[in-house]
């Protein structure tokens, strides 16, 4: 039948769990666990999952529940279905999972496909990536949902344009912290004029002696790790190519962004902490 998943007997079994929390849509899989038995009838197991909830109240990783029973299935025969799960912590966050399942004759085992999910697959984007990249932030979410169904040629297209258009703003930010940090006015003005620079390479020239180390990645410029990244190009490269240097770009953009932004959080922090010492400091003086 035209849309339905087609078998494999090369597919290693996965629990249910395994397979809603961390298979992509439209991989097919075979699962250990599909079904239980509800009286006389099939249907697709229950089993607890572990993951993200986007409630304010939550914002993390939260336990999610249940019940399927009327998601009956047929030995040998694929079935289609929608599963809701809610957060138990929260009661409010759902996730909705389009499937298609096909129960094995043991009436245990079986085939499952995810056709989508609500919401989308993949860990969350953190809100300090939004920040730092500011108005391509759409563009940067499409890329997300490239690198998540494995489209690695449209992921990578995505991460580049929004480095290449977003670039200033990043120096911007790292020079924010490098005065923060109580850098020397030529280094601030060397960020200023980095950020405006159209040439990646020459705006990497410009800052590198002052970029601070709180902001490296494992000993590494990130600007530099970004531009090796972006010139590696589309021309001749596979997608499983594309992929992995999307991937790249994704984490080191999600790396940088949160040491920005700990940094700043840092100083904040610090400079509040002084000022409430310093105001209970002149509190007790004038009490004297």
């Amino acid at each position: 039948m035209a849309g339905t998943p087609q078998q494999s007997p090369q597919l290693q079994a996965k629990s249910l769990a395994q397979f809603l929390e961390g298979s992509p849509p439209y991989a097919l899989e075979a699962i250990a666990d599909l079904a239980r038995q509800a009286g006389a009838n099939y249907v697709l197991a229950s089993p607890e999952l572990q993951i993200h909830c986007t409630s304010k109240r939550c914002n993390g990783i939260r336990v999610f529940h249940t019940s399927n029973d009327f998601a009956y299935l047929v030995f040998d025969k694929w079935t289609f279905h929608y599963v809701t799960y809610t957060c138990r912590n929260c009661q409010d966050s759902q996730k909705i999972y389009s499937l298609a399942v096909q129960m094995a004759k043991n009436g245990r085992s079986g085939l499952a496909q995810k056709f989508g999910e609500i919401p989308t697959f993949g860990p969350p984007t953190p809100a300090r990536v939004i920040t730092l990249i500011g108005p391509d932030s759409e563009m940067f979410l499409r890329g997300r949902r490239a690198e998540n169904h494995g489209l690695g040629i449209g992921a990578y297209a995505y991460y580049r344009r929004v480095v290449e258009n977003q670039k200033g703003r990043i120096i911007a930010e790292m020079g924010r912290v490098a005065a923060r940090l109580g850098a020397e006015e030529s280094v601030i003005d060397s960020f200023s004029r980095a950020a405006k620079e159209s040439q990646f390479s020459t705006a990497i020239d410009l800052v590198k002696a002052g970029i601070p180390k709180s902001l490296l990645i494992e000993a590494h410029n990130p600007l530099t790790l970004l531009h090796t990244a972006l010139s590696e190009g589309l021309h001749d490269r596979s997608d499983e190519e594309c992929l992995m240097l999307a991937t790249s770009i994704r984490l080191i953009l999600t790396e940088l962004a949160e040491r920005i932004s700990q940094a700043l959080k840092d100083d904040t922090e610090l400079k509040q902490s002084v000022s409430k010492l310093l105001n209970r400091n002149n509190t007790q003086s004038r009490e004297k």
